[in-house]
């Protein structure tokens, strides 16, 4: 046995789910409207993988030989937020949605809140992190108060300037608000935002930090390290599970870290999952709709592939996918958006064949559990398929 690899383009969707109006997301396409935006994207690598052969998919550019499987998939969950869609794309398929708070927090969280910290906090609204940090950032520094703000997607965030409140304390914060927003509530996630700098120019930090819910069930990552297999997870994978079901880590906190430690996993003597998230595609760029921005980071990623191709030994799998999509080109919106997810399944023997639509990301999870004899009750391999498929077998 070897090694699987599911590798996240965070926020990397490939066209509007079907009941993308419920979420106010008709029309968004993070890739393709991406591709038009920016008169077309460098990324032959990509392509070549059989991108532009995914049903669907509003790309010009198809391969005449991809060199693996593709397809893409749906979200069973009826969300659009990091902690889902990874869930989900882990086999564990939420049946409630997380709790969203577009007019702020009520005072029955923030008070305990407060009181647990010791003092009052400013925002407690939806709002952009970068705009919010302009806003209130001066007046954070002067009271020492933490910021604290919400978006569209279930999260509890705090910014604090790092020489008015150190990140250890910060984190504490956030492991306070984590506890507080457990039960009755479901938050998807807290979040500490520390920066830097003076007003006018603050900077956000790498110390970014996700606490998230422990998973309501389990997931393949349990399944996998507890039949002895490691579970090595890069970047904020290890956050989203809150470490459940994972045996080393990496956390790195920018695209390119994010492919060293990948490839550096792939040399390592262990058979086992590679799970990795590479968060700048959302965090830098979607969400603040910077498309020239996104669109280098894809490119970048694009260049890095034959590295990560180059590191797969015979038997490996390298499966490149999304958890939702953050359209950079939806000017009246910086959300997250509720798309299809691509699936590019790579690695010597792997058929070049046309998965189809799937009916829920845990298709990915159960076929990673697949590749290690593993049965997952949700979701439906594709593994067989990959190593021997036909289309017609597949459709």
């Amino acid at each position: 046995m070897g090694k699987f690899v599911i590798l996240v383009m965070d926020s990397v969707g490939i066209g509007a789910l079907p009941d993308a109006d419920r979420f106010g997301d008709m029309g968004s396409d993070t890739m393709c409207n991406l591709y038009r935006a920016m008169g077309g994207l460098t990324i032959p690598n990509l392509l070549s993988l059989g991108l532009g052969n995914i049903d669907g998919i509003q790309l010009p550019v198809k391969s005449d030989n991809p060199r693996g499987a593709y397809g893409r998939a749906m979200e069973r969950f009826s969300g659009k937020d990091t902690t889902g869609g990874h869930w989900e794309i882990a086999g564990l398929v939420l049946d409630r949605p997380f709790d969203t708070f577009p007019n702020g927090f009520p005072r029955n969280i923030l008070d305990p809140f407060e009181a647990a910290i010791g003092a009052k906090t400013l925002g407690n609204k939806a709002a952009s992190g970068t705009e919010i940090i302009e806003e209130l950032g001066e007046e954070h520094l002067k009271t020492g108060y933490p910021i604290v703000y919400t978006s569209a997607d279930s999260v509890f965030q705090i910014a604090c300037h790092e020489e008015v409140v150190p990140r250890e304390q910060l984190y504490e914060m956030c492991r306070i608000a984590r506890e507080i927003l457990t039960d009755p509530y479901y938050v998807g996630r807290v979040i500490a935002r520390p920066f830097i700098g003076k007003p006018g120019s603050f900077i956000r930090t790498p110390g970014r930090r996700d606490f998230s819910l422990l998973p309501p069930g389990d997931t393949i990552l349990d399944a996998i390290s507890q039949k002895g297999y490691e579970v090595a997870a890069v970047g904020k994978i290890e956050d989203i599970f809150a470490n459940r079901g994972i045996t080393k880590s990496n956390h790195t906190t920018d695209n390119m870290a994010g492919v060293d430690a990948t490839i550096q996993y792939l040399k390592e003597d262990f058979s086992g999952l590679i799970f990795t998230n590479l968060v700048d595609f959302d965090s830098l760029y979607g969400h603040r709709n910077n498309a020239a921005g996104y669109a280098k980071a894809l490119e970048e990623l694009d260049a890095r592939i034959p590295e990560l191709l180059s590191a797969l030994r015979p038997g490996d799998i390298l499966l490149i996918t999304a958890d939702h999509g953050c359209d950079p080109t939806t000017l009246d919106s910086t959300d997250h958006s509720r798309e299809y997810i691509p699936i590019l399944a790579t690695g010597q023997g792997i058929a070049p064949v046309n998965l189809g639509t799937r009916d829920t990301f845990s298709d990915i999870g159960a076929t990673a559990a697949d590749y290690f004899g593993i049965k997952w009750p949700t979701g439906m391999s594709f593994y067989h398929q990959l190593k021997r498929g036909t289309k017609d077998e597949l459709l």
